[in-house]
């Protein structure tokens, strides 16, 4: 069920879904209402019948995006149920998913539909790019997979030790180790990062994670502190 979690943005968690090796990941999505009435829908969840109510009451979804080349799972079952929404793929999934027609590639610049209210910029990393967003009005940056964090408990056995190696289950939410390795392009990434710093961040929101709320541009220093030039 959808959460207002500020000015003109919900976000609304989903069932987990299996990965690679048995890891279980749980999914949280994000909707942002655009001046124009319309919907942004971030990283889609299972779409069930009371979802499909409330956003109905929101306002007509517009936009519909995948953020990066791991999140695309629902997006034929949304794209059924507002037909007349664009579709919006993260660098690299039109190619992985043929079976899906993308109105728009992301890039760097926002989109028409939604510039002035959400900035964006690509974070090129060899396991998955991800678009990184800010939504103005509430003052959020959203992460899809290059910032996680699990409690305490949800993994077990070798996967719990797998987790703590992989910076996944830390005192606060973190960039895993796998994408830290799979930056091959610091000076790029080190670019990116720069304009995700100069937002004025307050709240950050990921999948996999509970949200950050407040101080939200020290937050992500801390969060890839490690990438900074030495």
């Amino acid at each position: 069920m959808l959460q207002q979690f500020g000015d003109e943005i919900w976000i609304a968690d989903g069932p987990g879904i299996e990965a690679i090796m048995g890891f279980r990941y749980p999914l949280r999505m994000a909707v942002m209402r655009l001046a124009d009435g319309g919907l942004f829908v971030w990283s889609p969840v299972e779409l069930t019948g009371a979802l499909h109510a409330q956003l109905d009451a929101l306002g007509p979804v517009r936009h519909i995006v995948a953020p990066n080349t791991l999140h695309h799972l629902y997006i034929p079952e949304w794209k059924s149920a507002w037909p007349e929404a664009r579709l919006h793929a993260a660098p690299g999934l039109s190619e992985k998913r043929k079976d899906i027609a993308f109105d728009e590639i992301l890039g760097d610049t926002p989109s028409t539909g939604w510039a002035g209210e959400i900035d964006q910029v690509v974070m090129k990393n060899a396991i998955a790019d991800e678009v990184v967003f800010f939504h103005v009005k509430s003052g959020t940056v959203l992460f899809t997979d290059l910032i996680q964090h699990f409690a305490k408990g949800w993994f077990t056995g070798w996967r719990a030790l797998v987790a703590k190696l992989d910076l996944m289950t830390g005192p606060e939410p973190a960039v895993p180790r796998k994408f830290r390795l799979a930056f091959r392009d610091r000076p790029a990434a080190r670019a990116a990062l720069a304009r995700i710093l100069a937002w004025p961040a307050q709240n950050v929101v990921m999948a996999h994670g509970t949200p950050v709320t407040g101080e939200g541009r020290a937050f992500l220093r801390r969060a890839f502190r490690w990438l900074k030039p030495s």
